[in-house]
């Protein structure tokens, strides 16, 4: 499989440095690590700082919703690989305007360890005070009774935006947390896999699927999905997808959603916007309004073939975060 690479080890830091480079009136790295990437504007306001993190291999998310409206810094990690403590630490100090700090990331074993580790350096070292918000989307990952398993995919997206938004208001630490909180609980997203990525260091498929193969519910590390299907078409995907999460979070007539439907990388826009329409209609059938649509790379997966769905029930107190403007490298709302 063909990538554009020079050494297969250096490939996440060579992008950060042509990140960096591309975007420098918007973000800068930090001497103290590497990993670590902050708003070049950080020093303008006092505010509750935002963080967020997590591998490689999945932007525009983490670095590139480092922002305006969004997150203050993001620790970058190796592919598909949490960042260990140090640059989550760092980012958090080189931030701090006001003693308080939210963390967002996705449940993963790796960044529950380092985040929380992070967390706790920051208070002990800085007394800065920390909060953090584990984003648990993925229904596909385990039933709802055990919804604290579920893995975090592109609804850190809806997420983000939320915990940023607020904060770039001057609210209080607490105020941020509930907030980012209640979106963590209205958000939830299913996916499928149509083919493999593969990995820089091995050049090879990171799962297999026959040709006519497609899996549902696989995650964005290639995890495995909750079956195995022939591949079928844009609708009848789409409805899987769609039955799943609303059967995990029953929404009423004339309630409100925001959409966002995410490219795990190789799939194209034209596909996507077809599953958008599908999407659309289930939700007008239903009688369910939608407040914001999303469609696009969101979230990827190097570029694995497939897509997901997340829906975010929205609420009035959620509306003017989702609304709010957003400057980042990799994503602009106006």
């Amino acid at each position: 499989m063909k990538k554009l690479i020079n050494v297969p080890e250096n490939v996440v830091d060579e992008m950060i440095d042509g990140f960096l480079k591309a975007h420098s009136s918007l973000v800068k790295g930090l001497e103290a690590n590497s990993r670590s990437i902050i708003r070049a504007d950080t020093d303008k306001k006092e505010k509750v700082s935002v963080i967020i993190g997590g591998g490689s291999g999945h932007e525009p998310a983490f670095m590139g919703y480092v922002g305006t409206g969004m997150a203050d810094g993001a620790a970058v990690g190796n592919i598909f690989a949490s960042p260990p403590p140090d640059p989550v630490l760092e980012a958090v100090k080189a931030v701090d305007t006001r003693k308080e700090s939210l963390l967002v990331y996705g449940n993963y074993q790796g960044d529950l360890l380092n985040f929380g580790m992070a967390a706790d350096l920051a208070e002990m070292e800085s007394d800065i005070q920390v909060k953090q918000v584990i984003v648990k989307d993925d229904v596909a990952s385990a039933p709802k009774e055990e919804s604290d398993k579920r893995r975090g995919i592109a609804g850190e997206f809806f997420v983000t935006k939320v915990a940023g938004a607020a904060a770039e208001t001057g609210y209080s630490l607490e105020q941020v947390y509930e907030l980012t909180e209640k979106a963590n609980q209205n958000v939830r997203s299913m996916g499928v896999g149509l083919t493999p990525c593969s990995l820089p260091q091995t050049g090879k498929p990171s799962f297999e699927l026959m040709e006519d193969e497609i899996e549902i519910g696989l995650g964005h590390h290639g995890e495995p999905g909750v079956e195995k299907e022939k591949l079928l078409s844009s609708n009848e995907v789409t409805d899987r997808l769609m039955n799943d999460i609303l059967e995990d979070m029953p929404l009423n007539k004339g309630e409100e959603v925001s959409v966002l439907v995410n490219g795990l990388g190789s799939t194209t826009r034209m596909e996507l916007y077809i599953m958008y329409k599908r999407v659309e209609e289930i939700l007008s059938e239903n009688e369910i309004h939608i407040y914001k649509s999303y469609v696009g790379n969101y979230s990827t997966s190097l570029e694995m073939g497939g897509c997901s769905i997340t829906l975010l029930k929205m609420e009035e107190d959620l509306k003017p975060f989702i609304d709010a403007q957003v400057h980042c490298p990799m994503f602009e709302q106006n």
